[in-house]
């Protein structure tokens, strides 16, 4: 998970935790124990879209959040899985549409 300045990388002794701040403020935390070893900060107004790059292999995931105005379009957030997407029972309730 990261921005362009910053990344959290995952290791096999590693928890990550998804919550929300506060209404306007979502926060990945990426733990060892019940030390907080770094954090996001996500502001899902920014967010005009999520698109899902192309995979560099076959189990790979890459999700990026996306900001586009008049002036430019970018990658603010990414969310990179390295393993399979478990199928869910269909349900969805989606959050946030812009």
């Amino acid at each position: 998970a990261g921005t362009p300045d910053s990344v959290l990388y995952d290791d096999d002794d590693l928890h990550w935790h998804l919550t929300t701040e506060d209404s306007n403020t979502l926060l990945v935390q990426v733990l060892r124990g019940k030390r907080l070893l770094g954090e996001l900060l996500v502001d899902p107004e920014q967010i005009s879209y999520v698109q899902i790059a192309p995979p560099e292999r076959p189990d790979e995931h890459l999700f990026e959040l996306m900001v586009e105005n008049e002036q430019e379009r970018f990658a603010a957030y990414h969310f990179a899985l390295i393993h399979g997407i478990d199928e869910q029972d269909g349900s969805f309730s989606p959050g946030r549409v812009h």
